[in-house]
């Protein structure tokens, strides 16, 4: 997902933006308990786990703006096509209240 979302924007949309990439990584202990390594450029873990997180309204509304924008540009690809099934309810236009 972090390859679909914008590198820059304005402080507001960044802050969302860092947080939900904070969500979505490893912290010390998890990379510990689930032993997650890094072999030639690749990451193994030793458990199966799921991790759970939430998404907020607004970085929902920041991801579906790019996959909407990679499908417009007709872009989808083996690397992204995962992420329109999960999010393909969220691709419908919103509108603003």
């Amino acid at each position: 997902m972090m390859g679909i979302l914008p590198a820059e924007s304005n402080f507001v949309t960044f802050k969302i933006l860092t947080d939900l990439k904070k969500s979505l990584s490893f912290s010390e202990k998890e990379i510990k308990d689930f032993k997650i390594v890094q072999k030639e450029g690749r990451i193994f873990w030793g458990k199966s786990v799921d991790k759970e997180f939430t998404i907020g309204e607004q970085a929902t509304i920041i991801i579906n703006t790019a996959l909407q924008k990679i499908d417009a540009d007709g872009k989808v690809n083996e690397g992204n096509y995962s992420l329109f099934e999960k999010f393909k309810p969220s691709l419908l236009k919103i509108e603003k209240k």
